[in-house]
C-alpha cells in the first residue's frame, strides 16, 4: 500500500463535492480506505436517544470522511500537490510550487 501525501494536522481546502471551496485541519486520515476527516467540513447530524453515557440524548453534529482525492494540501495559503523526495531514510514531503520544489516537513 502507498503512503498517503496527506498527514494528520495538514492545513487542506476542499476542491470538489458540496463542500468545494472549504478549508480545514485534517483530523484522521483513513489509508485503507483513501479517506480523511476535515475539521468543519461534511458535517453530519445524528439522533440519538437518551443513554448512560449520553443522558440528555438529542441531536449530535459531527463531520464525516470525504474522499482524499477531493482535497488538496495549503501551502502558504495556495493549494499545491505534494510529492516524496530521497530514499528510505531521507524521504521528505515536498509541495509543488511554480515547478519547484519547496520541503514541507
Amino acid at each position: 500500500m502507498a503512503t498517503t501525501k496527506i498527514k494528520e494536522g495538514d492545513l487542506v481546502k476542499v476542491i470538489a463535492g458540496k463542500e468545494k471551496g472549504k478549508e480545514g485541519k485534517v483530523l484522521s486520515v483513513d489509508a485503507k480506505n483513501n479517506k480523511v476527516l476535515v475539521e468543519g467540513v461534511n458535517k453530519v447530524y445524528k439522533h440519538s436517544k437518551p443513554s448512560v453515557a449520553n443522558q440528555a440524548g438529542g441531536i449530535i453534529e459531527k463531520e464525516a470522511p470525504i474522499d482524499i482525492s477531493n482535497v488538496m494540501y495549503l501551502y502558504k495559503g495556495k493549494p499545491v500537490r505534494i510529492g516524496f523526495q530521497g530514499e528510505k531514510k531521507d524521504k521528505v514531503r515536498v509541495a509543488k510550487v511554480d515547478g519547484k520544489l519547496e520541503v514541507i516537513d
